[in-house]
């Protein structure tokens, strides 16, 4: 398994005028020079993204999908202020952000770009092209990253007004309800308990950070030659948010199978022959580096990342579905949806 991004041909969806963007790159960027070849990321971003390769170097273009989308999806204007304010204020390690243009006239929909980074990406995290002491180091250069976002103050860096600052939990329970019902298919009898649950046992102590919203290896790219994050990739479900939800949205693999496609979880795994901590000392170090004596309703952000997860994979098998598209990943999907809320249901159900 390779762990550089790969790169295939345009897709012929979401090919665009490239002499076009040549031309407003040279006005924008004029390091950019007279040559632009592109390709275009493999892989499940919603939003398409492209390797520009110029006479300057390697840049990277991120774009909205063709087509019409969702008001509120695929913001790459809010991709671009989240990490440029990142960048400019603080250490938190992000991509550097270029230039933002919002319009679509140019190639289509709004789009950016920002430096190419060269490094690893390894999806799973049970990080199997490491040797077991990296992993370790991985591990953990993960989760300090992660409170180190956590911990910028974000009125200091202009992002005070990213999202609304209380009842994150809330508003995202009531809105991915909506959403799986919306595309609801089978009855899931764990995801109706949760949508009930849920509601009755939000967290009563109110945080507000920056809420990376997919916080994973799989949005991680670390350094070509040590195990240490060098920038957080994809920030399309970010907001103001609960920095806990961060927490155990990356801690969801403990609780996933091992064994089954596209779960990527450490269920079944000898985490201490693996050199990989487990969940506590997981929980530990993010208090140690975040200054808190311990979570409360550790339980309840765990039921909901498992939900919420259960949730957006439902309207993945829903469109697939509806598109007739190759049954058999759409139906492997639909499993997922349904074990993630049988395991959400368990960890909610389990707690006194």
């Amino acid at each position: 398994m390779t762990t550089a991004p790969e790169l295939v041909d345009v897709l012929p969806a979401h090919r665009f005028d490239e002499e076009r963007l040549l031309a407003w790159l040279q006005a924008e960027l004029p390091e950019v020079g007279e040559r632009l070849d592109v390709r275009q990321f493999q892989g499940g971003q919603s939003n398409p993204t492209f390797l520009l390769d110029t006479g300057a170097g390697q840049y990277v273009l991120r774009k909205k999908p063709p087509g019409k989308t969702l008001p509120s999806a695929h913001m790459v204007e809010r991709e671009y202020r989240v990490m440029k304010a990142l960048a400019d204020h603080t250490e938190v390690p992000v991509p550097r952000v270029r230039v933002l243009c919002e319009d679509s006239a140019v190639i289509g929909t709004p789009f950016y770009v920002m430096d190419f980074l060269e490094g690893r990406i390894i999806s799973h995290s049970a990080l199997p092209e490491l040797g077991r002491e990296d992993r370790l180091l991985a591990h953990r250069s993960a989760v300090d990253t992660l409170a180190a976002l956590h911990s910028v103050d974000v009125n200091a860096i202009g992002l005070g007004d990213y999202g609304r600052p209380e009842g994150y939990v809330a508003r995202q329970v009531a809105r991915w309800s909506k959403q799986y019902l919306a595309s609801k298919t089978d009855d899931l009898p764990a995801m109706d308990k949760l949508m009930a649950w849920l509601p009755e046992n939000i967290p009563v102590a109110d945080e507000t950070a920056i809420a990376h919203g997919d916080y994973r290896f799989g949005n991680l790219m670390l350094a070509p030659d040590k195990p240490e994050v060098i920038g957080i990739l994809d920030w399309e479900l970010s907001t103001l948010g609960h920095p806990v939800a961060d927490l155990a949205y990356y801690c969801m693999p403990y609780y996933l199978p091992s064994d089954m496609e596209g779960m990527r979880g450490l269920q079944g795994e000898d985490l201490d022959a693996l050199g990989i901590p487990d969940e506590q000392a997981t929980i530990a170090r993010y208090c140690a580096k975040t200054g808190r004596e311990g979570i409360d309703d550790w339980h309840v952000f765990l039921a909901f990342s498992l939900f919420r997860l259960a949730a957006i994979l439902q309207g993945v098998y829903k469109r697939a579905l509806d598109g007739n598209a190759a049954n058999a990943n759409a139906l492997s999907v639909g499993k997922r949806a349904s074990l993630l809320a049988d395991i959400g249901w368990q960890v909610a159900s389990e707690h006194p």
